[in-house]
């Protein structure tokens, strides 16, 4: 069977001089390399990084730039397969609220609801991510393009509300919400079980919500870091 190549086409020219124009491109290469992944991992094999790089349309180089091993690559798309899916649906709701608050909520039970599944992939992407990096990687985040495409869409009602270094703040803040590490510090150190970490996590994803749309409580003069990176 021939496998198709999936086309990476971005959607912000790179001589604008537009910093998150240029993180939304590398996050749009980054997606391409594991969507290209799990295209090939559906086939009931392991595919070797040059066949990873020919389907998504990239060099091989490109993929080492943004995965430092295959086997950090292979679990980010593992992962993404377990749980893209049902958190895209639900940010593709056309019932979705425009409420922020209650958007950010199902995100977040979106997120800890396939957390049992992909716990295991989650502990050793973080793992992995602590590895010294080499020096032929992108410096840039290694994992969260997944995650910060969520808040994102979750938060676009809040967009044009609040300033635009508040919002930069606000997603910021709810990554460390929203995700593995939130819900592996509530089981290891407090011993929380699956089924109550979503309200604990919901509690503390409206409250940043709720002080970045009122305009207090988060501090308006930090600097503001990289939003690109890797997997959820």
């Amino acid at each position: 069977m021939q496998i198709s190549k999936l086309k990476f086409v971005p959607d912000v020219k790179p001589d604008q001089g537009d910093s998150s124009g240029r993180e939304r491109q590398r996050r749009r290469t980054r997606k391409a390399i594991v969507d290209a992944t799990i295209e090939l991992l559906a086939r009931d094999r392991t595919p070797s990084v040059g066949e990873i790089a020919d389907v998504a349309d990239v060099s091989r180089r490109t993929v080492y730039l943004h995965f430092p091993s295959l086997e950090h690559l292979l679990l980010d798309a593992t992962a993404g397969a377990l749980s893209q899916s049902h958190v895209d649906a639900t940010l593709a709701d056309p019932e979705l609220p425009d409420d922020p608050e209650t958007r950010i909520e199902l995100l977040v039970r979106a997120v800890c609801a396939d957390a049992v599944t992909t716990m295991p992939l989650g502990r050793r992407l973080i793992q992995l991510g602590a590895l010294p990096p080499s020096s032929e990687e992108a410096p840039e985040p290694r994992r969260g393009y997944r995650r910060i495409s969520w808040i994102e869409q979750a938060l676009e009602p809040a967009r044009h509300r609040i300033d635009r270094d508040r919002y930069e703040q606000l997603v910021s803040a709810l990554t460390v919400v929203v995700g593995w590490e939130s819900i592996i510090a509530l089981h290891d150190t407090r011993n929380i079980q699956p089924q109550d970490q979503p309200d604990i996590l919901v509690w503390i994803a409206r409250t940043l919500v709720r002080a970045a749309m009122d305009g207090s409580d988060l501090p308006a003069d930090t600097t503001k870091p990289s939003v690109s990176g890797g997997s959820h």
